[in-house]
């Protein structure tokens, strides 16, 4: 059975840092992302990887503070979040796509999602 599965989320105050992780099983996927659904709110693209050149893509709003990485070996990729801010508060979703495709939509798996809730 192919499933994604997440972990590492919780409470920290503004400023700190988590990192997130996406345990893959059932089968490889080369293209895996991050999106995020704070309450209220649509969810969003947050980063993604392409695992077989690690290229990666990141929204504006995370840029520079998130960095997205993977473990081949473990079919795993992290989400390390740095100076998290009130309104990096949501759900964060790990998400695998089958197909060739952009890095932004178009996937098929999808985990249950991780609670992040920042502090101010």
């Amino acid at each position: 059975q192919v499933r994604l599965a997440e972990s590492g989320g919780g409470l920290v105050q503004a400023g700190g840092s988590l990192r997130l992780t996406c345990a893959g099983s059932g089968r490889t996927f080369d293209r895996m992302g991050w999106f995020r659904q704070a309450p209220g709110k649509e969810r969003e693209f947050v980063a993604a990887i392409r695992r077989s050149t690690g290229y990666t893509d990141y929204s504006d709003s995370v840029k520079g503070r998130f960095t997205i990485s993977n473990d081949n070996a473990k079919n795993t990729v992290y989400l390390q979040i740095l100076s998290l801010k009130p309104e990096d508060t949501a759900v964060y979703y790990c998400a695998a796509a089958y197909s060739i495709g952009g890095l932004r939509r178009g996937y098929d798996v999808w985990g249950q999602g991780t609670q992040v809730t920042v502090s101010s």
